[in-house]
């Protein structure tokens, strides 16, 4: 593998930014002070800021089953152009990864076609506690308490104790109430109004599921993860679950609500729902205050065609990895937070939850999983030019400030803004080590790495 010297680079630490020249030799980082050393490549990076890597915790890659929408392949593109160079998939695909054999699977298939470093949940059904218990080397278990299909659904409590009574992994889930939901479509039954949406997912819902299912890692003192958290009225519950429970938030619960509706209409169509305005202002505070710790994406991609069906039949989910570094950026240029405060949420934090190795900071002996960013730079997000197989995006037209223009994988450069992607390049699968603390080191709080 090449030596790299990032030289004159602002470099992204999880409490400052400091200018400096980081070395990198056999994949690692070795020196973030580095003076007059050899390299085999030298990067002037003056001007530019240099990151970790994104790790993308929540995403729906569609492979194998529905890859009409998305494959390993384009999602790791995406992936790569975005900075995102590790992500964690959900295990709803056909057929679900619901045995320790079919993540096997999944990873073999991702082995021949990611860009980018992989990890993949096991899915838990209402008769799978045995396999969830012995399962090992993943990142977690991933429980649909709300919004799946097939034999994903887990919303009976005896089913649900079992899981967090016998199983050691980490656990997240989707924290949506499905006799809520159930009930509330009844009252909006024969609606075509793509604003119903957000009355059947409504607060309620959410708030329904994410208690019931903080209340059980409360009780059984095990780690878990809410995913996609989209109102403000849960986030009293994650306080108060803390050190067990950690909790992330999408983009588009950040930056899109319900008066979005008439101008994007299905393309916002989510699960859960897009809320109110004053959920996209408190959700961002729980963010700085650190109520909520990671920012992912739940990339879930559809094709344009079928979320342009009137709804109902119109599909809930949306593509977001590619943007989702340019989205924060452009808060930081907005003066909303810093890209320290980015690199927390979106690189370091991820780590933390899942006990991912070598991963998340600037920092020597970590992996040369890098971006460099340009903070100056203006791109405006068009349909056509997105690296997701369907070619489309709910922030179409929109011109960001902050872009990633370089991505390294393990000290090569697997995209180059200008150059593009470097094929031969495959990323490895993650490591886990779930004995390293992260966000649970203390009874009595968050502790550190």
């Amino acid at each position: 593998m090449p030596r790299l010297l990032f030289r004159n680079a602002a470099v992204v630490f999880p409490d400052q930014v400091r200018t400096g020249s980081v070395l990198v030799d056999d994949g690692k980082i070795l020196d973030v002070d580095a003076g007059a050393v050899s390299a085999d490549e030298v990067i002037d990076c003056t001007g530019l800021h240099l990151m970790p890597g994104v790790i993308d915790d929540q995403v729906h890659f569609r492979d194998p089953g529905l890859t009409h929408k998305e494959d390993l392949a384009t999602a790791s593109r995406a992936c790569a152009a975005g900075g995102v160079t590790s992500f964690l998939e959900m295990p709803n695909t056909k057929p679900p990864a619901v045995t320790l054999q079919g993540v096997r699977e999944k990873e073999q298939n991702a082995a021949r076609k990611s860009l980018v470093n992989y990890g993949f949940y096991i899915g838990a059904t209402p008769d799978n506690v045995a396999e969830l218990a012995t399962a090992a080397d993943v990142p977690g278990i991933k429980i649909f308490i709300g919004s799946s299909t097939g034999n994903l659904l887990v919303d009976e409590q005896e089913a649900l104790e079992r899981i967090f009574a016998e199983t050691t992994l980490p656990i997240c889930a989707h924290c949506e109430d499905e006799q809520t939901v159930r009930a509330n479509a009844l009252k909006f039954a024969g609606t075509t109004d793509i604003h119903d949406h957000s009355n059947i997912r409504n607060v309620e819902a959410a708030v329904v599921a994410t208690k019931r299912a903080t209340e059980l890692a409360k009780r059984h003192k095990h780690r878990f993860h809410v995913l996609h958290v989209s109102t403000a009225a849960e986030l009293p519950l994650l306080a108060d679950a803390a050190p067990y429970v950690t909790a992330e938030v999408c983009p588009h619960h950040l930056f899109f609500n319900v008066d979005d509706y008439d101008r994007l209409g299905t393309r916002i169509q989510m699960n859960p729902s897009i809320k109110t305005a004053d959920d996209n202002r408190q959700l961002f505070a729980a963010l700085l205050a650190g109520t909520i710790q990671v920012i992912a994406t739940d990339h879930a991609p559809h094709t344009l065609e079928e979320k342009s069906q009137a709804y109902p039949q119109s599909p809930s989910g949306l593509p977001a990895v590619e943007n989702s570094l340019a989205l924060m950026l452009n808060q930081v240029a907005a003066g909303r937070c810093t890209i320290s405060q980015v690199a927390a949420w979106m690189c370091d934090a991820p780590a933390r939850v899942w006990g991912i190795v070598g991963k998340g900071r600037i920092e020597p002996g970590y992996d040369a999983d890098l971006v460099l960013v340009d903070l100056a730079k203006q791109k405006t997000i068009h349909d056509a030019q997105q690296h997701t197989k369907s070619k489309w995006s709910p922030w179409d037209s929109e011109t960001l400030t902050g872009w990633p223009v370089q991505t390294f994988l393990g000290g090569r450069r697997v995209y180059d803004d200008t150059a593009g992607f470097d094929e031969s390049i495959r990323g490895d699968k993650l490591d886990f080590d779930h004995s390293r603390g992260g966000f649970w080191k203390t009874p009595d709080g968050i502790g550190t790495r």
